[in-house]
């Protein structure tokens, strides 16, 4: 991830590559151990996605959009929720009963927020917002992705300035986990 662009078009664009992963998935069959890889990379690329929307795009709601406060608590709850599910997935195996039910669970959260976004939250962003300022925040969701975390931490803060102190550590810790373990690799 790291497109260019607003920040809207790089996040829209995060969205269709996840997208994308989802149909892999669901192109497989049950307990197909592929189905485990593309799950992993789609957490991997949710959970920066998440860490970068929650560090700049959230406060930039609540800065720039009326009632703003109320859509970005609404848009934290989400991620919560998917966070949980993405915890309880990376202990399943592709040939765990609990892994279909739970990638179904994370694809119909995920679709049903990015929807939420697309059609809500964006357009409102883009009425209220500076152009340079969607500049702007392209560029620092971009620099948060780099840095972010790529491991579901339910626990871990989702506000300023707490979540932008604390991720770029955890993401090094992250990054390291999977590149010593191959996590998102197809053998």
């Amino acid at each position: 991830m790291g497109h260019g662009g607003n920040v809207i078009e790089e996040l829209v664009t995060d969205h269709r590559e996840v997208e994308t992963l989802f149909g892999r998935i669901e192109a497989l069959p049950s307990g197909d151990k592929d189905r485990k890889v593309y799950a992993d990379q789609v957490t991997m690329e949710l959970v920066r996605h998440s860490v970068a929307e929650e560090a700049h795009l959230y406060p930039a709601v609540r800065a720039h959009v009326p009632n703003g406060d109320a859509m970005a608590d609404r848009e934290l709850e989400d991620h919560a929720k998917a966070e949980q599910i993405m915890k309880d997935l990376e202990r399943c195996d592709a040939d765990d009963p609990e892994f279909d039910r739970l990638i179904g669970m994370l694809m119909m959260e995920i679709r049903s927020h990015v929807a939420d976004e697309e059609e809500n939250l964006f357009p409102m962003l883009r009425q209220s917002c500076p152009a340079e300022t969607l500049d702007e925040l392209g560029d620092k969701v971009r620099q948060a992705k780099k840095m972010a975390p790529t491991r579901p931490h339910p626990s871990a803060p989702d506000k300023p300035p707490a979540n932008k102190l604390l991720a770029p550590g955890v993401g090094m810790v992250d990054r390291m986990r999977d590149m010593l373990t191959g996590r998102g690799k197809k053998d």
